[in-house]
């Protein structure tokens, strides 16, 4: 038999091959992304679909499957997770259009939801003191890691196999894991109450409305109908836009989510939310500096692969070696911050981090152009992966530093959700810049050349609406290379600009944790709070509203 300290740390082995199992997915896809556009013949929305579907259905169900998870057993939430997730694998594999790939990937997107909150709220269960900071460390490592890992691996797959083995390499990492789980993790639960159905169902409403419109506003206008939404034989009607609609739904979703929320909390209800967690500084502060920090970090992974395959030519598996540099970068920051911790407050960590990764990402948007060598983006690559290592691991401890592990799943669900909807945000925003920047350029450039307006439009619109994968093609008739040159150029600004607004939301995310204080953190009474049984401390708390554990230090 082993002891119950090896099965612990096996345990975490597992667990954080769970966490890898998504991390990989959602960023293996970007290096495939152009071996899909040539096959399926997908647009540059539906490119950001592809990334966006997952993302948002992820982003939007957290917060209902990491308050779930506490009811029906944390572990048995994960391993339904890993289930669902590895079968929509096998349907995104085996998809042959672009909408059913995206179909795929939102279920697969509820399958990661399934799976993230409940890995860290097992951790805080298992895990106490050092251990605890250690096993933190291990799962924000892996996230960094694996975030970069992901392109190579994908790269490799896409280059030596096809695009479908990115997906179909999940199936048998998601047995391992099934398997692993079974073995070396035990069952926990938290507050057994029941669900905010009302809650859940606004939160996915104003997420989903708010990531729609960053993304489609380009396609159907910003406030009035550009290119009027087709649904079936259903055609919007109206002149004002549906993208200016859906921004008004996600404002006022998030307006009644919010008074919906405080209304059940006052009446000692559960919330989807846990409101009461907002007390605690560290909770509050660091979830507003995850958001915007996940922002900056996970737009740019868009974006160069697209600029790396279609402009400078490179295959999968060369893109994948190029970013392999930020793999790399994230591994050494394990070490680095294993090395410091005890000795600098994590919250200075974190700042170091997100300052290694403004310059790198600022260096990388300095590096590109039409005509760039690979060799200027390692250094940066690495300069960033170092960054996203040193903050991922250590902002993840400062965020649920305080939070009893009753509270665990709802706590882990606010924190994943607030990463998840930064880089929903963040490929929205950031992908609107890159599109939108390369089709202003790309019209200018056309404009000086004397191209009639409709032979310009039609270059614009196959340049944009394939994310670069048309500029093959015009390079290779001597007739349209010129036209190849600019669609280049144009392709490399607009990445260029993405970078730079990406290095600007880092900075955001940089002075946001101006807030948190100097990191530290007081364990006894987190620690015996969260010693107490699971409905004894749900009932003070409910006895004494205003001694909640926000008043935690």
């Amino acid at each position: 038999m082993m002891s119950s300290a090896r099965r612990r740390w096996a345990g975490l082995v597992f667990i954080s091959v769970a966490v890898a199992l998504i991390i990989v997915d959602s960023t293996i896809i970007n290096v495939a992304i152009p071996a899909i556009v040539e096959d399926l013949g997908i647009t540059s929305s539906e490119v950001q679909w592809v990334q966006e579907a997952y993302t948002l259905v992820f982003a939007s169900l957290l917060l209902v499957f990491g308050s779930l998870a506490d009811r029906v057993g944390r572990r048995r939430m994960l391993l339904i997770g890993v289930v669902v997730f590895t079968l929509a694998s096998v349907g995104a594999a085996l998809a042959s259009s672009g909408g059913l790939l995206i179909a795929a990937r939102f279920v697969q997107g509820v399958g990661g939801a399934m799976i993230l909150p409940t890995t860290l709220s097992l951790l805080n269960a298992t895990f106490r003191g050092r251990e605890r900071a250690i096993a933190f460390a291990v799962w924000g490592s892996t996230i960094g890691g694996m975030a970069a890992v992901g392109p190579l691996l994908g790269g490799w797959l896409t280059t030596e196999f096809s695009w479908h083995w990115a997906f179909l390499i999940n199936v048998p990492l998601g047995i391992l894991i099934v398997i692993g789980v079974l073995l070396t993790v035990d069952e926990s639960r938290g507050d057994a109450q029941s669900i905010d159905v009302v809650g859940a169902l606004l939160s996915v409403i104003t997420v989903g409305a708010l990531v729609f419109g960053l993304i489609e506003g380009r396609t159907y206008g910003w406030l009035t109908t550009e290119k009027h939404l087709t649904i079936g034989d259903w055609t919007w009607p109206w002149d004002v836009s549906p993208v200016a609609v859906a921004f008004v739904i996600a404002a006022v979703g998030l307006a009644a989510f919010i008074a919906w929320g405080l209304h059940r909390r006052r009446a000692g209800k559960p919330t989807i939310l846990a409101f009461g967690l907002f007390r605690i500084p560290s909770f509050r502060n660091g979830n507003i500096a995850a958001m915007v920090v996940a922002l900056g970090e996970f737009g740019l992974i868009l974006a160069l692969p697209l600029w790396l395959q279609f402009v400078l030519g490179f295959q999968a598996v060369q893109t994948g070696l190029i970013l392999l540099a930020l793999a790399i970068g994230s591994f050494v920051a394990s070490g680095v911050a294993g090395a410091l911790s005890g000795r600098v407050a994590p919250v200075w960590i974190v700042r170091a981090g997100i300052v290694a990764e403004i310059i790198g990402v600022a260096a990388v948007g300095f590096v590109i152009g039409p005509d760039a060598s690979w060799l200027p983006l390692i250094p940066a690559l690495f300069v960033y992966g170092l960054g996203v290592g040193l903050a991922t691991a250590q902002l993840t401890g400062v965020v649920l530093a305080d939070v009893p592990t009753a509270e665990g799943g709802q706590a882990s669900g606010t924190q994943s959700t607030a990463r998840q909807l930064g880089a929903a945000l963040g490929i929205a925003i950031l992908g609107t810049i890159l599109f939108s920047t390369t089709a202003t350029s790309l019209t200018a450039k056309l404009d000086d050349r004397g191209l009639p307006a409709d032979e310009r439009d039609q270059v614009v619109s196959s340049v944009v609406d394939s994310a670069g994968g048309a500029i093959a093609g015009l390079a290779a008739s001597p007739q349209t290379a010129p036209l190849a040159d600019d669609a280049k150029a144009a392709f490399s600004e607009g990445t260029k600009y993405a970078s730079f607004a990406a290095a600007g939301f880092l900075t955001l995310g940089l002075l946001a944790t101006l807030s948190l204080g100097n990191g530290s953190r007081r364990d006894e009474p987190a620690e015996v709070e969260a010693a107490e049984p699971a409905g004894a401390a749900a009932s003070v708390r409910h006895r004494h509203p205003r001694h909640d554990v926000g008043d935690l230090p």
